[in-house]
């Protein structure tokens, strides 16, 4: 009897030190926090509404002097609105949103508040040829862009960190 119960009292104190260690560990990165990342390839400003783009976080996200996502990490996401094809007239401007962040492998879903517009332009050899312009813009690869999180971020620290 005595046996049995230094062995229940062992397993709950290492099932208390699990739980305790395991919400250490965990991390929030509050909503209204910047993610400011650099693209990973070209976008013009005639990309196809819906398709996607990859970029890295250009600075560690830091919360309570702790780092939770450092600098390199991949993020993915969507292309909200553009001027689309080089045949249509509309005049939306090209708008960005951020889908997801690259975590151990796995992609965890993001949120971000008001696409972002990004204002780097550089015209196309194509679109500045002959004389005139048919209003395209390449934003290119390694574009600083600021996104903010709409919604709380819940990473574990120590897989965001890998």
């Amino acid at each position: 009897m005595k046996n049995d119960l230094s062995r229940l009292l062992v397993l709950i104190l290492i099932c208390v030190g699990a739980a305790t260690q395991s919400s250490l560990l965990a991390a929030t990165i509050p909503a209204g926090t910047p993610l400011i990342v650099r693209t990973a390839g070209g976008i013009s400003s005639h990309a196809t509404p819906g398709r996607a783009f990859t970029a890295t976080l250009d600075q560690d996200v830091v919360i309570n002097g702790d780092v939770i996502l450092r600098a390199g990490t991949r993020v993915s996401g969507i292309i909200e609105s553009s001027r689309g094809s080089r045949a249509t007239t509309s005049s939306n401007p090209l708008t960005l949103d951020l889908t997801g962040v690259s975590s151990n492998g796995r992609i965890v879903p993001v949120k971000t508040s008001g696409g972002v517009q990004p204002h780097n332009q550089v015209k196309t050899t194509r679109a500045s040829r002959g004389g005139f312009t048919v209003g395209e813009k390449i934003f290119p690869a390694g574009t600083r862009l600021e996104f903010r999180l709409a919604r709380p971020l819940h990473f574990n620290a120590l897989t965001a960190n890998n």
